[in-house]
């Protein structure tokens, strides 16, 4: 029930208030926390009390808030990504092994790839997929994987929305990509994200053939061993949907 002037319920502030915290940040004083998320600050005030009693939220000193351990919880005892992530990271480990590079995992969500997981090591390249972060479809390879593969009313309702705000590419390019991905059977795209950074990604499929995640890597622009970059992640993503399948 809606019961404050924007007309939103108690149950979209909260939403609104859990979901204010910045990418990379996980700490914010009350007032900023208020501003994110567009609540009066005696509003921000009285429900960061409750969801702190229930370790959702943690009050700092200082007057800080951040992510409380109990949300953490919950969220990774409930997720739907934790099998995948379960059944990729002996793969994942296989291919960082014999890259030293970036590797990671994403799912579609909406017209976004949202990163799961990664790996990296000291050494490897810049690589700005984080766990739980997001990219856009069209400048990620992960993201051309995963809509790549799947249905076609899917795609066709993503590209009838698509828009650039960078003004760089059109529903037509972004078609385009979408079938070589499928046609090749994995993205690349080079230095979009990074200049000096070259991202390939692969789908995980299902028995319809349809991307229930990508498996990606990402490595230096001058990189060119790409007949044996694909194969290997390929191998890997079969072994993924295999393990996902068995269990």
């Amino acid at each position: 029930m809606a019961n404050s002037q924007s007309g939103d319920s108690v149950v979209d502030r909260i939403v609104r208030l859990i979901s204010a915290f910045p990418q990379d940040v996980n700490a914010l004083q009350l007032n900023e926390l208020a501003q994110q998320a567009g609540l009066p600050l005696t509003t921000t005030h009285r429900l960061v009390g409750q969801l702190a009693a229930h370790g959702l939220l943690e009050a700092a000193p200082g007057g800080m808030v951040r992510p409380g351990l109990r949300l953490w919880e919950l969220v990774n005892r409930a997720s739907p990504t934790l099998a995948l992530r379960q059944a990729a990271m002996p793969f994942m480990e296989d291919i960082q092994q014999v890259l030293h590079q970036n590797v990671n995992l994403a799912v579609l969500d909406g017209w976004e790839a949202l990163f799961v997981e990664r790996l990296s090591r000291r050494g490897s390249v810049a690589n700005r997929a984080q766990v739980a972060g997001r990219m856009p479809i069209h400048i990620s390879s992960a993201g051309l994987a995963l809509m790549a593969h799947q249905d076609r009313q899917v795609q066709e309702e993503y590209l009838r929305g698509f828009t650039d705000p960078d003004g760089k590419l059109t529903a037509g390019g972004v078609r385009t990509l979408l079938a070589e991905t499928s046609r090749q059977g994995f993205a690349q795209l080079k230095g979009v994200v990074d200049p000096d950074t070259w991202g390939i990604a692969v789908p995980v499929l299902n028995r319809r053939q349809r991307a229930l995640a990508s498996l990606g890597v990402v490595v230096p622009l001058r990189e060119m061993r790409l007949q044996a970059l694909v194969p290997a992640l390929q191998t890997a993503a079969r072994g993924i949907a295999r393990q996902l399948a068995d269990t």
